[in-house]
């Protein structure tokens, strides 16, 4: 009995939020369009922030709302992972933001030394800023 009539709540609450939406995002736009994106807290925070600054008005507390319901619904996709021992130098370029003489440093390590452990054995390779590398270290499996 508690699940329907917390799906029922649920229920209520995405059509009130929608609701909120056509009110105040259709003036100007298909409702759609707001959610056709998908992006995380930031970029929601952002794209709201842009809507008000262009002339978006509605009550803070709808305003919270509709964002609230976007971040929950509507997140950004996770990025993959870049396969360290898998991947090609054109891909640590882009992924990791190495320059082309440092990726193909990283291949080369990799193939005379076999495959990397961990982050630290990355770390290793000649030319490498372990700091960049550091940043980006949840972007990386091995």
């Amino acid at each position: 009995m508690k699940l329907a009539l917390f799906v029922a709540a649920a229920a209520a609450s995405f059509g009130q939020v929608q609701a909120l939406m056509e009110k105040h995002c259709a003036r100007c736009h298909e409702a759609a369009k707001s959610y056709s994106l998908k992006q995380d807290r930031d970029g929601w925070q952002a794209t709201m922030n842009k809507m008000v600054g262009l002339g978006m008005k509605a009550p803070d507390a709808e305003l919270a709302e509709i964002f609230e319901y976007l971040v929950k619904n509507y997140p950004a996709d996770t990025v993959a992972k870049l396969k360290v021992n898998e991947c090609r130098a054109i891909e640590l370029e882009s992924t990791l933001g190495l320059k082309r003489s440092v990726a193909a440093a990283v291949i080369a390590y990799r193939e005379k030394n076999g495959p990397f452990k961990s982050l630290a054995d990355l770390k290793k390779v000649p030319g490498v800023d372990p700091a960049k590398l550091e940043e980006k270290k949840d972007r990386l499996s091995f």
